[in-house]
């Protein structure tokens, strides 16, 4: 389904990795690892399209996702390690906006559905700046919970400043998107145990 083959990443004059590459499948996990300034975020930003590779080439289904870009983006959800919020609007509002902007518009009532489901349904109507750094986590989060249709699911750092419920929870929610047929790329420095059988890839590993 997503093929990624001999890629490199420049960031000023610093190579951070290259001859990097993998496949993965329908209900497949994978998890980047490396230490901190090795390029976990670097790299997750290029599977997601949004910066182009030094060289290498990615593939959606047998074609380059900068050739059939709109196809690949509507097939993706792609969380970045901030949750970047409106702290002035609130969790259901930041949600429509997040959604709308995506090219996924959604009701009222299906933000508070998936606030809910992530633990934040007695928040829904407080601005964003009074919450907790876990629960501003968690409303980025429930994006998930809308995002069913989208088979490539690429996180970074998911499980940043989330308590142990939440841990618990994510994790199911990503076992049950694999168990249906979706793909998921995370980073994380936590040690998460899953029902899906784990694939980990070290960055380090590609280093010049």
């Amino acid at each position: 389904m997503f093929d990624v083959d001999q890629l490199a990443c420049q960031r000023g004059d610093r190579l951070l990795f290259r001859r990097l590459g993998f496949s993965l499948k329908p209900g497949e996990l994978l998890r980047i690892a490396g230490a901190n300034g090795m390029g976990k975020t670097s790299l997750l930003r290029l599977l997601a399209g949004l910066s182009p590779p030094a060289v290498g080439t990615l593939c959606w289904h047998g074609t380059s996702i900068h050739v059939q870009r709109e196809a690949f983006h509507a097939a993706l959800l792609y969380l970045g390690h901030a949750p970047a919020l409106n702290e002035l609007l609130t969790p259901v509002e930041n949600l429509r906006f997040a959604c709308t902007a995506a090219g996924t518009p959604v009701s009222h009532a299906d933000c508070v559905a998936a606030l809910s489901q992530i633990g934040l349904q007695h928040q829904t109507t407080l601005p964003c700046k009074v919450l907790s750094q876990g629960q501003r986590r968690r409303v980025g989060l429930a994006r998930l919970f809308l995002a069913a249709d989208r088979p490539l699911w690429i996180l970074d750092e998911p499980f940043t400043a989330l308590d142990a419920d939440a841990v618990a929870g994510l994790t199911a929610t990503l076992d049950a998107h694999c168990a249906a047929g979706g793909s998921v790329i995370f980073s994380s420095h936590q040690d998460v145990s899953f029902r899906t059988p784990l694939r980990i890839l070290d960055v380090e590993t590609f280093a010049p």
